[in-house]
Order: structure tokens, then sequence, then C-alpha cells
């Protein structure tokens, strides 16, 4: 997975080309941290449909919330630079990211 910057945000998401996972969290989010190894799994799992990448909101805040993400945590997912989905706050769990990906891998192959 891709650890992000402020300063790499911009060519790996908004300038990339394709299906882009950012996984949003936070220094001392315990559910971000609890999601971390599913995140890591389901990156192996979808490596040729989406780019997986991570961006600690602790260091980035304004861009944080350039994007709307107010709290954590947020699970989104970009096509071509747009967010199109994501999952945030108690909706951001395991099970519901397996099947977030699955479907957005199926409807955009």
């Amino acid at each position: 997975m891709l650890e992000l910057t402020k300063e790499t945000f911009e060519d790996e998401v908004l300038r990339a080309q394709g299906l882009v996972f950012v996984d949003y969290y936070g220094n001392n989010c315990a559910p971000c941290e609890a999601l971390r190894p599913r995140i890591e799994e389901l990156a192996e799992k979808f490596k040729d449909s989406f780019k997986f990448t991570a961006l600690n909101t602790s260091k980035a805040r304004r861009l944080a919330i350039s994007q709307q993400v107010l709290g954590l945590p947020v699970l989104a997912v970009y096509q071509n630079g747009e967010k199109i989905r994501e999952l945030v706050g108690d909706n951001a769990t395991a099970d519901n990211l397996d099947s977030f990906l699955s479907e957005l891998s199926k409807t955009n192959t």
C-alpha cells in the first residue's frame, strides 16, 4: 500500500487513471488501526483492480478537509481523480469494505 503525503496526493490520486482506494486514517484512531490488517489483505486480493493508498490525516488536515474527510475512518474510492464512493465512520467495517470493493471492481472492469 502506498503511503501518501500532502505533496504526493494530487499526483497519486487526483491525476491517476483508473480506480484508487484511499484509507484516510489518523494517529490514535482505534477503528482505523483495527481495519488496517483487513485493508492489507484486500489490497492483495484486489491489486489488479485498484491502486491502494493511505493518508494520515493527522499530518494533512487541510488536505483531508478539502476532500470532505471530517471524521475517521473514511475509506474512499476515486476514479480518474474523482471521488465516486466512500465508507464513513460506523459503515467503515471490514465486512462492508469487502463487499464495497467487490461491487466496484465488477462495475469498473
